[in-house]
């Protein structure tokens, strides 16, 4: 086996591994509807998925008073949780996770959700194991504030240069170079790649079938 160039490989979880980035526009859309502000477009409501809940929010609604922020959560949440389990992983997930595991790579999730949204989607993914560890913006920092990162990496007692993370916007390439971290970008979430060059990602894949490929030939 070839040795590896990462111990750590950090997953971003919507838009990366989970196919859920047009429904969250959706409901951040519905949720600012709903207290009364002016609806995002699709671009500035995808824009925002990666960051805390309510740093996302505010961002998207930036008429929303921040008296209505509690609310405006709220009924994100209600959108949300009414269609969540409509979603499912991308296709091939599964299996690329299963060949980073038997090459005893260590695998975490660091994302903009929720530690309770994330559980209940891991269980609802029948996910529990695969993972080595995770942090949610709710008990750190939201992207690109790198403390997910340097949790994780203490964690793991991994260095920075041995610590890789994916993710589908530049919050998740941010937070790596925050970080000191290499980072890989996928094309198929919620920002264009064409944002990504600056940030300098090893490799852009536009599918998970050749993230597999480059994670499988240079991880």
């Amino acid at each position: 086996m070839r040795p590896r160039q990462f111990d750590l490989i950090a997953f971003d979880w919507d838009g990366t591994l989970f196919d859920s980035t047009a429904l969250i526009a959706r409901c951040i859309q519905a949720a600012v509807v709903d207290v009364g502000g002016t609806p995002p477009s699709c671009e500035a409501a995808s824009y925002v998925i990666g960051m805390g809940l309510m740093q996302a929010l505010a961002h998207a609604a930036p008429d929303v008073p921040p008296e209505k922020y509690p609310l405006l959560g709220q009924r994100y949440r209600h959108h949300y949780l009414a269609q969540q389990h409509d979603l499912s992983l991308f296709d091939g997930v599964l299996p690329l996770l299963a060949e980073l595991k038997s090459r005893h790579h260590w695998l975490a999730v660091a994302t903009g959700k929720s530690r309770a949204g994330l559980n209940e989607v891991l269980h609802t993914v029948e996910l529990q194991g695969v993972f080595d560890g995770s942090r949610t913006a709710d008990e750190t920092a939201g992207k690109p504030n790198p403390r997910m990162l340097h949790e994780l990496m203490r964690e793991f007692g991994v260095e920075p240069e041995r610590t890789l993370m994916i993710g589908d916007t530049t919050h998740d390439l941010q937070m790596a170079v925050n970080a000191g971290c290499a980072s890989v970008g996928v094309s198929y979430g919620a920002h264009e790649p064409a944002t990504f060059a600056v940030l300098e990602p090893l490799h852009v894949a536009h599918s998970v079938r050749e993230l597999h490929h480059w994670l499988n030939q240079n991880a």
